[in-house]
């Protein structure tokens, strides 16, 4: 892909909502390679989906030929971006923060290339400002009039909480970040999603004015769920990319549950699958919706850009151990571990005439041997997927000598692992 139709390609994706002068950054892009970079807020310990997307176009940018700069909000973080919120959040403070960050870091560096990008945090270069220094060369080129009529203040200003002092402070510090990153390391483009379009054009504006340079910005659509609200960590369900917070598996899980009218804007914006492919794995998938071909290829390839292609794999085979109809193996319940709760069991109860009925309270799904013979009379138990009608196991039943998946219901599993 060439420097010279970039633009184009984002634009093909759904990937630009505001530029600065659209023919000049067309232009500057084309000229050679450009630095640029993304602030990340650190009040979490992980990113998330909605992170993932402004990663993912520094990630562009970079195989693009450009160089990337992200940047963790060290200090901005203390204050809180009131923009796309309705109320103020609580403010972290400076350990909080610092363990943020490592998380941060680590996700970053499995999806950037960091040999040809570089990682900052905005703590460093503010931490010795004084309020009197700030005022002098950062307030005084904004003007109380351009701040209020952005949109991300106004809402605020008009909304039953308002807005603090300490928050609307927020967009000249991130105007003087870009101010210092265009100083320090020749940036000349900021990106955000469509929420940060008053900040960034904040930015533009300040270094125009103190330093009589040009300056670019781009923005993105929000990416939103299904009822309308944007990916993030403060709506319930958020999607993070740590392994531990959302487990592979559930991340894997997620995406093959799209609805289908999300399916085409979610390849183009959440893979890097060349656009045209998307095109054709979209029509392809429309001709035999009820496969899921897009939704498997969608969340074939975000997870593999998050967790690797092993987690791919093992999702797969975790899945298909759950709710396929093949044989079950050892390669399987590996897979399963952590996504089903293990029970160590003697091999002797295997062997026992009541072993089914020992298993289900040993697991916990049941609370004595009595509920547990009712369930399996009712039908309600399953080893290695299968009804069962008899109390006893039988070491026929064990894969490898080793494991035993045991159900209660249609949701309820436990893995026996048999201990000599």
């Amino acid at each position: 892909m060439s420097k010279s139709n970039f633009l184009e390609e984002l634009d093909r994706r759904g990937l630009i909502q505001d530029t600065t002068d659209r023919q000049a950054l067309e232009q500057r892009l084309s000229d050679g390679p450009v630095t640029l970079y993304h602030g990340i807020d650190p009040s979490a310990p992980s990113l998330h989906i909605g992170n993932f997307v402004g990663v993912l176009m520094l990630r562009r940018f970079q195989d693009a030929g450009h160089d990337p700069i992200a940047l963790i909000g060290g200090s901005t973080g203390m204050i809180g971006d009131p923009g796309g919120r309705s109320e103020e959040r609580n403010l972290l403070d400076e350990e909080t923060l610092q363990e943020n960050l490592k998380g941060i870091q680590i996700q970053l560096e499995n999806l950037l290339d960091m040999d040809r990008s570089t990682l900052v945090n905005n703590f460093d270069w503010t931490k010795d400002i004084n309020v009197l220094d700030f005022l002098r060369d950062v307030g005084k080129h904004a003007t109380i009039n351009q701040m209020v009529g952005r949109e991300s203040v106004r809402s605020r200003m008009e909304s039953m909480h308002g807005i603090s002092f300490t928050e609307f402070s927020y967009m000249l510090l991130q105007a003087f970040d870009f101010w210092w990153l265009h100083q320090e390391s020749n940036c000349e483009l900021q990106i955000g999603g469509s929420d940060q379009w008053g900040n960034i054009a904040q930015g533009v504006d300040l270094i125009r004015r103190r330093s009589r340079a040009s300056a670019h910005g781009l923005t993105w659509p929000l990416i939103t769920r299904s009822d309308g609200q944007k990916y993030g960590k403060s709506v319930d369900g958020a999607i993070w990319l740590d392994a531990e917070m959302t487990l592979p598996y559930e991340f894997h899980q997620y995406w093959l549950r799209v609805d289908d009218r999300d399916l085409e804007r979610f390849l183009l914006q959440l893979t890097l699958i060349d656009v045209d492919e998307a095109y054709e794995i979209v029509h392809e998938h429309n001709s035999a919706p009820e496969k899921r071909l897009g939704q498997n290829q969608l969340a074939d390839e975000i997870t593999k850009l998050v967790h690797g292609e092993n987690a791919v794999k093992n999702s797969k085979l975790a899945a298909q151990a759950l709710f396929g109809n093949d044989h079950l193996t050892e390669e399987m319940f590996e897979a399963l571990s952590g996504i089903v709760q293990e029970t160590s069991i003697p091999s002797s109860v295997v062997e026992e005439n009541e072993g089914v009925l020992e298993a289900l309270v040993l697991s916990g799904l049941v609370e004595s041997k009595g509920e547990a013979r009712r369930l399996v009379k009712q039908g309600g138990v399953s080893i290695n997927r299968q009804k069962v009608s008899s109390t006893s196991i039988g070491s026929q039943n064990t894969i490898g000598g080793k494991y035993i998946l045991l159900q209660k219901g249609k949701k309820q599993r436990n893995i026996l692992v048999i201990s000599d």
